[in-house]
């Protein structure tokens, strides 16, 4: 085994990483772009005591870096990938009995642990790249520490990054931290303004030009995604010739600084001889095939520069040779999972800072460099990225953590709590989990089969004649529609699956029929290869499938968003998870009774559906037989305020037939409960005395509280419904049949005998003033009961009168003989003394046939006028 030994930044520091390892099972290690982590640190531990000749499993988040990388270290070796350094991605591998470095994806990983808890012949997991915190690394990570902990001490665990928080990863894996300094050039920070209404791939394109001019090199622009990156190749195409003159920009850009300089300015005539350069515009992406991303890793020949347009694949771990600029959008394409709509999709968002740095850094590599940064230079991005784990579609996790037998792992961050539960739900009705949440047969061939547990639900219950049709539907539904032009806008999922057949079947009419991208093609047939090695299929499928099949299969991935087409609006669908949906105006699949929404976009009211195929109602009632279901179903009718009783059809969610039946009266009650809930104690039919009631006793339950007294609050009444209104609805169909007086009764059941008669004495319905009359104390939420009695009624009376126990005194409304107020007072005695003169030189003109006496206090108290003639 011969061994070249370049030096990169890394190189002083493996002595330490390697006599750490030997001392702790676990290490954090910081190094920046290019400092040599990824390629040299494997190697340097080949021969480590403590490995005893066993593997070494690296993992890189991305298929185009664990690529590279292992054939980098193979070379290194002298060798070919697949001898002493191998590698296992997706559909891909080159791995050996003479492999002892084994470079894999997230993925990979996490079936290495699951089928062998004790990674036998494993003895260290090195985690490249961790900052990305991918779902899988994250999942990856809490395996192989719950395997240290448990089953085996020896092995090493090596997390690596350019950009992660060194001290809390460290505090988590409770391990030492070595930090590499690195080898980088300065960078120069550019932000280029924005031109008005300019789009994203013209802007791009001025500022390449601009940097062409700037720099010597080789530019790397950041994009979003594919599209993106099609659109600016596009443009640059069109604005850039492919002989154009860089060297001569560049002087001419410098002459001008210097004309600007200069006290006598003199412009410098450029010859048209000067050297000319050859450019070439590469796109760089997951979804290329392994040639054009082995040509965009490759050096550029001799005389010729290079605009690479990436995603960010190209952010960490890949070396791409030559870079003096980088262009960064600032943009991402990352999953969102939304836990409201139950809807995963890759939304465009913005980078964070640890991630622009990072890009920035590639500028610097070989010498110094420019970045430009597409945005304003006042706008912060966020720190760091947010783990995949806490804003994704967690079923895959779910079932992972099933298959391995406890969620409780040693995570850094842990899933949230509302997206498992509603990935579990989904798994139950895949079939992968049962009632007690165990993974069953089914589940376990869908881990095996290393893909999303819905498209793998599909693919395991294909019949064996449409094995290599649901190969090319795993394919498709992992990629973007390949479709351009006016196809790309249907919503017909078999559209896509037609332009496959077509490009794989040579027939030239039917490929320019469906507008499609070959490249994206190519793509797809070469994963729809993989999944049918994978489930054993010979030969592809061909030809324009049965108009149902695509349908049918695909809808054991989606059983939930089965949907059914509404009787009265041939845009609008039911799925079968109860919620809805429908097509646009310019749909393809008008008229289609039943569907399957692959893709849906979430809106509060109906979701849009972006795909869909059509699928046969009689497939339904054989795959899913279990689903369709007849059921006696109450619903509340708020027109007539009342029951109605239907014999539903049903499958999930979707009504498809209903008539009505006569209502029991043991099925009135919860439904007549329920609307009572629904809608608020409002609906009830409240008496005037049933509302001064309740008043009363919420009122006495707040003066003495250390009576206990019960709560009769809205929400203590709606939460009790069942204990003390159930007794006084039943046998009835309609509210309005329960009257004032039995909802008085009601309420009133919630006071025992004890509680009624404290209830009567310290908040009495009305009190018996001097005159002999009662009257009625008025109660008002949160402030004293009020009495309105004539004057003269109180003659005789000193104190105020009071309730709760003596604590509350009654407000007092002092009224004229014309019962018009005169005083509104809670003190009756300074009253008496104070104001009472005043009132009766006013008042006994205007009331001479009624008592003004000169001493209040002795006077006999009537409710009546003067007898006549006194």
């Amino acid at each position: 085994m011969t061994r070249s030994t370049p030096i990169f930044p890394i190189t002083p520091l493996l002595p330490e990483i390697r006599a750490s390892l030997a001392a702790n099972p676990r290490l954090v290690l910081e190094a920046p772009p290019g400092a040599g982590k990824t390629t040299q640190v494997p190697l340097a531990l080949l021969d480590a005591e403590w490995l005893a000749g066993r593997k070494i499993v690296v993992l890189e988040p991305r298929r185009i870096a664990a690529r590279a990388a292992a054939q980098f270290m193979a070379r290194q070796l002298g060798e070919e990938a697949g001898q002493t350094v191998g590698y296992r991605i997706r559909f891909e591998s080159k791995v050996s009995a003479a492999t002892r470095i084994e470079v894999v994806t997230e993925g990979i990983l996490t079936r290495l642990i699951q089928d062998d808890p004790e990674l036998t012949g494993i003895g260290a997991i090195l985690f490249d790249e961790f900052h990305e915190r991918h779902l899988a690394g994250d999942l990856g990570a809490a395996l192989a520490l719950d395997v240290q902990a448990t089953l085996r001490p020896d092995l090493r665990l090596l997390v690596m990054s350019a950009t992660l928080d060194g001290e809390r990863i460290a505090q988590w894996l409770d391990a030492p931290r070595i930090t590499s300094p690195g080898r980088s050039f300065p960078v120069r920070i550019e932000h280029p303004p924005a031109r008005t209404q300019e789009s994203l791939e013209h802007q791009v394109a001025r500022v390449v030009k601009q940097a062409l001019a700037e720099n010597d090199g080789d530019v790397l622009v950041f994009l979003p995604g594919r599209r993106e990156i099609a659109r600016a190749q596009a443009v640059l195409e069109e604005t850039l010739s492919l002989r154009e003159r860089v060297a001569g920009g560049r002087e001419r850009v410098r002459a001008e600084r210097d004309v600007e300089a200069s006290p006598n300015p003199h412009p410098r005539s450029l010859s048209r001889g000067e050297r000319e350069e050859h450019l070439d515009i590469v796109p760089l992406h997951g979804e290329l095939s392994l040639a054009d991303q082995q040509l965009a890793l490759s050096p550029a020949d001799p005389g010729t520069r290079r605009i690479v347009l990436a995603t960010n694949v190209a952010e960490s771990s890949v070396t791409l040779p030559g870079i003096r600029a980088v262009i960064d959008s600032s943009l991402a394409r990352e999953p969102r999972f939304d836990p409201n709509s139950g809807f995963t999709r890759l939304e465009t968002v913005h980078i964070s800072q640890a991630s622009a740095d990072q890009r920035a850094g590639r500028a610097g590599r070989v010498a110094e460099g420019t970045a430009y940064r597409l945005w304003p230079q006042s706008r912060r991005l966020d720190a760091s990225r947010t783990a995949e784990i806490m804003q994704a579609e967690l079923s895959g996790l779910a079932l992972e953590l099933a298959a391995w037998g406890s969620a409780e792992l040693p995570w850094l961050d842990p899933p949230p709590g509302g997206a498992m539960a509603q990935a579990r739900e989904l798994l139950r009705a895949l079939g992968a989990l049962d009632a007690d949440q165990r993974i069953s047969t089914l589940g376990r061939g869908m881990l095996a089969l290393g893909t999303a547990p819905r498209l793998a639900a599909a693919a395991l219950r294909a019949p064996l004649e449409h094995r290599a049709l649901i190969a090319d539907l795993l394919a498709l539904m992992d990629a973007r529609s390949p479709l351009r032009g006016e196809q790309a806008r249907s919503d017909d999922f078999r559209v896509r699956v037609a332009a496959l057949h077509a490009w794989r079947d040579r027939c030239a009419a039917g490929a320019r029929g469906h507008a499609a991208d070959s490249g994206a093609l190519a793509a797809i047939e070469q994963a729809a290869k993989g999944w049918r090695r994978r489930l054993d299929v010979r030969s592809a499928a061909s030809g324009v499938p049965d108009s149902h099949a695509v349908g049918d299969l695909l809808s054991h991935a989606f059983p939930d968003r089965i949907a059914h087409r509404d009787e009265a609006n041939p845009l609008r669908y039911t799925l079968a998870n109860g919620r809805g949906a429908r097509l646009h105006e310019q749909t393809a699949l008008l008229g289609e009774p039943w569907l399957v929404a692959l893709d849906l976009r979430f809106e509060a009211r109906d979701s849009l559906i972006l795909a869909a195929a059509p699928l046969d109602s009689r497939a339904l009632e054989r795959d899913f037989a279990q689903r369709f279901v007849s059921a006696r179903t109450l619903r509340w009718n708020d027109a007539r305020d009342a029951v109605e009783a239907f014999e539903e059809r049903r499958f999930g969610a979707i009504v498809l037939a209903r008539h009505s039946v006569p209502v029991r009266p043991e099925d009135a009650l919860p439904a007549m409960l329920s609307a009572i809930r629904s809608k608020g104690l409002d609906v009830l039919p409240w008496s005037e005395h049933a509302r001064r009631l309740r008043l009363r006793m919420q009122a006495l339950r707040t003066w003495m509280p250390e009576t206990d007294l019960p709560d009769v609050s809205d929400a203590a009444l709606l939460a009790t419904l069942d204990h003390w209104l159930a007794p006084y609805l039943h046998g009835k169909r309609r509210l309005d049949a329960l009257d004032g007086e039995e909802l008085t009764q009601a309420l009133a059941s919630l006071f025992d005998h004890e509680q009624r008669r404290l209830l009567d004495a310290q908040a009495p319905d009305s009190l018996r003033v001097p005159s002999g009359q009662t009257r009625s104390l008025d109660y008002v939420p949160g402030e004293p009961p009020v009495l309105a009695v004539k004057l003269q009624e109180l003659f005789g009376l000193a104190d105020t009168p009071r309730v709760g126990g003596g604590r509350i005194p009654v407000t007092l409304h002092l009224l004229s003989p014309a019962r018009r107020p005169i005083q509104v007072t809670q003190d009756l005695k300074g009253f008496w003394e104070r104001t009472y003169p005043e009132v009766k030189k006013e008042l006994k003109g205007r009331y001479p046939k009624h008592p003004w006496p000169d001493d209040p206090w002795t006077a006999v108290p009537t409710h009546r006028a003067k007898p006549r003639g006194t």
